[in-house]
């Protein structure tokens, strides 16, 4: 018994003090707030007017709901460096605004929505105002961008409205083409195609969606200084 007891109390000892081989080793990961270290805080930095910087947003947004005036939550996705040095790390909060929406139409024209980036916290806490707009949706089939306003804009729906009028119309046929005669086919056709223009009257275009985790371009539209000192500060 007591021999037994020896060799439990010892398997135990090298199992603690020696980890299995198939338990994954973590990386240790270096706070966000480090990613800055190596600023030369007697220095100040300057982000060039047109640098892009990578989003993700933090909440969802829809054109359906959003209104003139929400506001928009994203952090920073890639850092961005200078002399080869980190001046704005990945994981920095970006704040922004939506500045006018436009829902699109049941017969034409797209939804519209335009969102400007308003101000930036770094994770120290230091905060600096932002004249930045929207310069694109990577990875996104659904939504592109126009003109030199941050303007995200919808799909068409042209393609849509076609096939449900073709649709409608084809079902039509079939019906009237139940009666028996080729009159019957051709009336329920027009009948369903009438139904299909009804339908894309009544029903608006595609909305745009962007979920939350989606990525969006940030682009300054004008000079960001930054003071070295403010960004080394913990």
């Amino acid at each position: 018994m007591r021999y037994t007891a020896l060799l439990f109390a010892i398997s135990l000892s090298l199992a603690v003090a020696s980890p299995a081989q198939d338990q994954p080793q973590l990386v240790p990961r270096v706070p966000i707030a480090q990613q800055q270290s190596n600023v030369d805080p007697s220095l100040a930095y300057s982000v060039p007017a047109g640098t892009k910087v990578p989003l993700t947003l933090t909440q969802g947004i829809t054109s359906k709901t959003a209104k003139e005036g929400d506001p928009v939550y994203a952090q920073t996705a890639f850092p961005i460096t200078q002399n080869n040095r980190i001046v704005i790390p990945a994981g920095a909060y970006v704040q922004g605004v939506v500045r006018r929406v436009v829902r699109p139409g049941r017969v034409k024209g797209r939804a519209e929505m335009q969102i400007s980036f308003t101000s930036m916290i770094f994770p120290n806490g230091y905060t600096v105002l932002l004249p930045a707009t929207v310069e694109g949706v990577p990875g996104s089939q659904n939504v592109d961008t126009k003109g030199s306003e941050g303007t995200i804009q919808g799909q068409g729906s042209k393609g849509k409205d076609a096939a449900t009028i073709a649709k409608t119309a084809g079902a039509g046929a079939g019906i009237g083409a139940i009666s028996g005669s080729g009159k019957g086919a051709g009336i329920g056709a027009a009948a369903g195609s009438a139904l299909g223009i009804a339908t894309v009257l009544l029903t608006r275009g595609p909305e745009i969606q962007l979920d939350p985790g989606s990525s969006v371009e940030m682009i300054l539209e004008r000079e960001l200084n930054l003071e070295g000192g403010k960004l080394r500060q913990q």
